[in-house]
């Protein structure tokens, strides 16, 4: 087992990381930019190291000579910024330095989107038609919108979280969409790559998690449903899925059995599937890392994910077979994100001001977050994750909407009301979602959110203090 690892990230995963390395006797070490550097993850790491300004958690270069000037043996590069770059996976190999995740020509096939499909689609697999390959001119891509069909969905090839990604229903939107996506996965990814594909209406995005060791040994670890979206990005997940039967389930976990082994992958990784009415599923892409919702499976499964990865990475053989895995209850996870639902989820970076996590049988918070912690404007806008587990869907969603109402995070705008109306909604309650659900059920024009503004009506909360007679009254303001 190594006895040092470095975490190229920062946030609630970085301190994922730092607790499963801790467990594990293993010495976790963080790096930070300039504006973390008071940061959660850099107090409890047992060492941290600057990497500069905004952008150091990219900086290749400056990461590796932490880790070579601090006898580092392994990096956990967590997801975003670094952890499906196969440059960076290289790298660290040709430095003696283990890359906790899969081969560099592993994430090459399958965290390219479009090489991924190229190799399902030749292994048998039902993929989503599109561009036979990447695309760098906007004129090829309306060719193929016009063959394959409006809509089309523009991807990034090596994007992930919703970025790099725009749905066209016509050739100007197709331009525009082009244009917007190669510039947001330039700046997310270092790599303005693009592709096409069908736009499937209405679907359920369905996900698979594998875990695979160094000697062949792959296992599948149930589903997670993730059609709770917006703009591509998903805000609400839960496992198992209400769409999925046993046979379904073992249907779409064979395949992503094949498919791990046939890039001979090793590690954590996810397999992405839309599910149609009919039951029939397309693969869509394979994130080669560890996911922003792998909890909800951790909580149904028992097995800790991350430690895992980390074993794998080590050279231990995998310690589950798969009549091992067990699916017991069920897991919501709602992403706690500083951005206001009432005004189409506009960022709302700040400090917050108070803050008091929930508690309770079946509960788990992941973040960073304290009162006096300051959401930066630099990178992403998630807080933390809240995570219930239930005996069955109804008490996971019924603790989950206690546990959202229990939960105070002042002085900044969050999604904790939007989630609260989802868990609400007669259609989530029965299961009956879909990636368009958002949309389909008007849920931004029934959030109210109802939290007090600073004194000087210097905030923009939904609720404002009015001072009438010596006495203050709230009024709600229904703008959304």
């Amino acid at each position: 087992m190594f006895k040092k690892i470095l975490i190229a990230n920062r946030g609630e995963i970085a301190l994922r990381v730092i607790r499963a390395a801790s467990e594990l006797g293993i010495r976790p070490v963080a790096i930070y930019t300039e504006p973390d550097e008071n940061s959660l993850h850099v107090q409890k790491a047992a060492e941290a190291y600057s990497v500069g300004g905004i952008k150091g958690y990219l900086d290749m270069e400056r990461i590796l000579a932490v880790a070579q000037a601090h006898s580092i043996e392994a990096i956990h590069p967590g997801y975003g910024f670094l952890a499906e770059n196969a440059e960076f996976a290289r790298l660290c190999q040709q430095n003696g330095i283990q890359f906790i995740g899969p081969t560099a020509t592993a994430i090459e096939t399958m965290g390219d989107k479009v090489l991924a499909k190229k190799s399902l689609a030749e292994a048998g697999v039902k993929v989503i038609t599109g561009s036979d390959g990447v695309l760098w001119d906007e004129a090829e891509a309306c060719l193929i919108a016009e063959k394959i069909g409006y809509p089309v969905l523009v991807k990034a090839a090596a994007g992930g979280g919703g970025r790099g990604m725009r749905v066209a229903y016509n050739e100007d939107e197709l331009i525009k969409g082009f244009r917007a996506a190669t510039s947001e996965a330039k700046a997310a990814f270092g790599n303005g790559a693009i592709y096409l594909e069908k736009f499937l209406e209405n679907p359920r995005h369905v996900e698979i998690q594998i875990l695979a060791d160094n000697y062949g040994k792959v296992i599948y670890l149930g589903e997670r449903e993730c059609s709770i979206q917006r703009r591509h990005q998903k805000l609400l997940e839960e496992a198992p899925s209400p769409a999925v039967t046993e046979e379904l389930r073992r249907q779409m976990g064979k395949v992503a059995v094949k498919a791990a082994k046939a890039v001979g992958y090793t590690g954590a990784g996810t397999l992405e599937f839309l599910l149609d009415k009919r039951q029939q599923f397309y693969f869509m892409e394979m994130n080669t890392r560890i996911q922003v919702e792998h909890a909800v499976t951790e909580l149904v499964t028992g097995i800790d994910l991350v430690k895992e990865q980390i074993r794998v990475a080590a050279g231990e053989p995998l310690r589950y077979r798969q009549e091992d895995v067990k699916i017991r209850g069920w897991a919501i996870e709602c992403r706690l994100n500083a951005e206001d639902p009432c005004r189409d989820f506009m960022p709302s970076p700040g400090t917050i001001t108070d803050y008091h996590q929930p508690g309770g049988f079946g509960l788990r918070v992941d973040s960073i977050a304290h009162s006096g912690y300051t959401i930066l404007p630099y990178y992403d806008s998630m807080i933390g994750k809240l995570i219930a587990w239930g005996e069955n869907r109804d008490e996971a969603i019924n603790r989950m909407y206690r546990t959202l109402d229990e939960f105070t995070i002042g002085g900044i705008a969050t999604t904790i009301p939007f989630h609260k109306t989802v868990l609400q909604h007669p259609a989530f309650r029965a299961g009956d979602i879909d990636t368009d659900f958002i949309a389909r059920y008007g849920i931004i024009g029934l959030i109210s959110q109802k939290v007090p503004v600073d004194d000087d009506g210097s905030s923009n909360y939904r609720t404002f203090r009015l001072k009438i007679n010596d006495l203050y009254w709230e009024v709600d303001v229904a703008d959304c």
